[in-house]
């Protein structure tokens, strides 16, 4: 009998040491993703939350300005970011990540595009440059749209203004939310009118309006940029499952752009249009699953699979 009832323990230290290799801390099984109210970022924070969801985990959005998401991250108050637009977001990643306060998991898309842009019609009629503003600041109104306050955009075109670069001096800085700017946007082009705004990619507004984006603003936007996901300081080795999910959750501008348009301009639920085009185009799962598991061990890949 003892050596039967030594089979038995060491099969049970074998389940109970598989368990284990799987098992994470208890407070990985909500994870807090930060949503600074952009569109791009509500498409990605959607398809992570619908893969923590299949994977078992309970993944809560938190809607704040982007300067709270920082302090968030830095604090522990919140758990990821993946919205971190570099370089417009340099200040902020300087101050916490490159001081080791915040964690960056990896870039998670690149070749974009985020800097003042104007219709093509204003293009065509000499606005190619930041230094071109000024001279048709009448037709401009002297004013830049701009999206949520807090963003680093706000701050880069406030920073222009306070210090009279490009002559824009006396301009205003009309802060505003994503959605509010481009109603303007598209008012200003029904009427032809001048109108200079933030404008970035991936993003619908390329489709939708014809328009162009300004040389002249590399100090302050950069030339083409990316954007990381970033993590509250040990993160990633608390819960290292959760981890390797970020790790590799890596984006494409078509990805983004397709999604979008279907929720900004075909009036699609965001969940029901991330799960139309992962349903289109499954093997992206491959990669964005490898080496995941559900919170209890199992195939990742399978269970994200049979909750589409």
């Amino acid at each position: 009998m003892k050596p039967f009832k030594t089979l038995i323990a060491a099969g049970l230290l074998a389940i109970f040491a598989s368990v284990q290799v799987h098992a994470e801390d208890a407070k990985c099984a909500s994870v807090s993703l930060a949503d600074p109210g952009w569109s791009d970022i509500a498409v990605t924070n959607g398809i992570a939350s619908m893969l923590l969801d299949g994977l078992g985990y309970k993944p809560q959005t938190r809607t704040l300005a982007v300067p709270i998401i920082f302090a968030g991250l830095q604090k522990g108050q919140v758990d990821v970011f993946l919205g971190n637009w570099m370089p417009a977001g340099q200040h902020d990643y300087d101050r916490y990540v490159a001081s080791g306060q915040i964690d960056k998991v990896v870039e998670n898309l690149g070749g974009t595009e985020y800097t003042l842009a104007v219709p093509t019609y204003a293009y065509e009629e000499g606005v190619q440059d930041f230094k071109d503003l000024n001279k048709f600041a009448a037709r401009f109104g002297k004013k830049i749209y701009g999206i949520g306050s807090g963003s680093p955009a706000n701050d880069y075109i406030r920073q222009m203004i306070a210090n009279n670069e490009f002559g824009l001096g006396d301009w205003q800085l009309v802060e505003s939310s994503e959605q509010a700017m481009l109603v303007q946007v598209g008012r200003a082009e029904k009427r032809g009118q001048f109108v200079v705004f933030l404008g970035w990619t991936p993003h619908p507004m390329n489709v939708q309006f014809d328009m162009q984006y300004l040389k002249g603003g590399e100090k302050f936007f950069g030339s083409t940029g990316s954007v990381n996901t970033l993590a509250r300081k040990g993160f990633v080795a608390e819960c290292p499952n959760v981890g390797k999910l970020l790790s590799n959750l890596k984006f494409t501008q078509e990805m983004e752009n397709t999604i979008m348009d279907d929720v900004l301009n075909r009036k699609v639920a965001n969940a029901t249009a991330i799960k139309n085009w992962i349903k289109a185009n499954p093997q992206v799962l491959d990669g964005w699953l490898e080496g995941v598991k559900t919170r209890d061990g199992g195939d990742g890949l399978a269970a994200v699979k049979a909750k589409l």
